[in-house]
């Protein structure tokens, strides 16, 4: 299967042919019809691989720290191999999936081979996802419209954390596809919504869609047209869905709030407060995290723990849900927030045209339709790259097969493998990509996101397990028990 990945490194944008993932325990094995570039987020990363070493410093200050303390201890040499080695590593990208389930993973109920779902998943033919991160789309939501759930959650999760009640006055800074959803989710919660931006085809869009703006380019104030807009009194919550190093928007918003607002940044901004911008006002300032709660906690991500219904109402999949419920019954208009569709074949172009800024919104991605004869190629799971034979070298050459690929595994153990003349066979990992990369990077002949395919390969005598250590023991009893060293 084909997905795009981003070199971090050299600034190169792939649309890679790699294993296709198993379906794992707790998990659902999706096969994608569409996918949504997040133009910010994605233009972000993009920038980032293209700078060199001193700029990606500059842009991220806290990771310098670690590194320095890394020097402190391992020494400068061994610090920067290991930083070029990290940076190496591909990085899937996207977060905004749609497609029809494949397999269904041991532990999964309430969902079926079949079924259309959205999901948190990447730009890829084949992808593997939690199932608390996958929502079920209403027959009457569209491929297309399904795309923006995931962005929809993470507007919606910030308006959560606001608390608006109806009639209330909402200031949304920053008009990009986030900001342009949560003025609709906005409006659907009966506020009345002032979005500001300087870009004059976002104000225009947001107009369309009912909200009254602020053009910076125009030199408006933005602090003065919200006080305008409040009737004099201060509006009762800002959300911040812009990405810019200023402390201006956090600044300008606590100015627009009334006594006791509420600011919610849902964006990238500086973060250096004035304690006299909150401390008459008693403003209240929270950073909202991604889709909602569950985020990030590996209990209810990957091992499939929901959060109980009444103590937790909104988590990130009932975000999901909730989204797309509102899409289905016409609350939320994604059409016109659909500026290119792109075939996923040519994703590349869609790289291109967010780096050269040229005009876009909403990038949907249109993947080849599959069928009962195109789908065992698309779930191949093991890739030839070479023909290495078993035999090559002197006599009792060890055979290695590689479990696990990442930086451990990368950084010391394939280099000094592939120094003492080992025949490299098979290199596995669980979601292809990293197998993949170095597959192609230490000379393997064949990559795989099976373990199986190492395990009961005849030719290879030698397995390294490089894998989290929960792991290691099952699959150390494998390959013993397959008679390998």
């Amino acid at each position: 299967m084909k997905q795009i990945l981003q070199n971090l490194a050299s600034g190169v944008t792939s649309l890679a042919e790699i294993p296709s993932p198993k379906a794992r325990a707790n998990h659902l094995l999706i096969r994608t019809t569409r996918s949504l570039v997040s133009v910010g987020t994605e233009r972000m990363l993009v920038e980032f691989g293209k700078a060199n070493l001193l700029d990606k410093a500059r842009q991220q200050p806290e990771k310098v720290r670690m590194v320095l303390d890394k020097v402190k201890t391992d020494g400068v040499l061994p610090t920067l191999e290991a930083v070029r080695n990290k940076l190496d590593q591909p990085l899937p990208m996207g977060y905004c999936n749609v497609g029809t389930v494949l397999e269904v993973g041991a532990g999964v109920t309430g969902f079926s081979v079949g079924d259309r779902v959205a999901s948190n998943g990447k730009h890829a033919e084949v992808v593997c996802i939690p199932k608390n991160l996958c929502a079920k789309i209403p027959d009457t939501v569209s491929d297309d419209a399904a795309a923006f759930t995931v962005i929809g959650a993470i507007g919606l999760q910030g308006i959560r954390l606001v608390q608006p009640t109806l009639g209330e006055t909402v200031v949304v800074t920053g008009l990009g596809l986030i900001g342009l959803m949560t003025v609709q989710l906005l409006r659907a919660h009966g506020c009345r919504v002032l979005g500001i931006d300087y870009d004059t085809s976002k104000l225009d869009l947001a107009r369309k869609l009912g909200v009254e703006t602020v053009d910076l380019n125009q030199n408006a104030d933005p602090v003065m047209a919200a006080m305008a807009f409040s009737r004099g009194r201060g509006v009762d919550a800002v959300i911040i869905t812009a990405s810019t190093k200023s402390n201006e928007p956090v600044h300008q918003a606590a100015l627009m709030c009334r006594k006791r607002g509420r600011i919610v940044l849902i964006g990238v901004t500086g973060l250096e407060l004035s304690r006299a911008d909150f401390y008459e006002k008693e403003l209240s300032f929270q950073v909202s995290c991604s889709y909602g709660p569950g985020r990030y906690d590996a209990r209810y991500e990957d091992e499939g723990q929901d959060y109980p219904f009444g103590l937790v109402r909104w988590t990130e999949q009932r975000n999901f849900e909730a989204v797309l419920d509102m899409l289905a019954d016409g609350r939320l208009e994604t059409e016109p927030l659909i500026s290119h569709r792109i075939p996923f074949d040519q994703a590349l172009t869609a790289y291109d045209l967010i780096s050269s800024r040229a005009p876009s919104l909403g990038i949907i991605l249109q993947y080849p339709e599959s069928d009962k004869a195109s789908q065992p190629q698309l779930l191949t799971r093991t890739i030839q790259l070479s023909e290495t034979t078993a035999h090559a070298g002197h006599p009792g050459t060890p055979v290695v097969g590689c479990i696990g690929a990442g930086n451990y595994a990368t950084q010391v153990l394939l280099p000094a493998f592939k120094s003492t003349g080992a025949i490299l066979k098979s290199v596995v990992s669980s979601t292809g990509v990293s197998a993949a990369h170095a597959g192609r990077k230490f000379g393997f002949s064949e990559i795989s996101s099976d373990s199986k395919s190492v395990i009961e390969n005849p030719d290879i005598t030698t397995i390294v397990i490089a894998t989290r250590h929960d792991s290691h023991a099952k699959l150390a009893c494998a390959a013993l028990n397959a008679g390998k060293h």
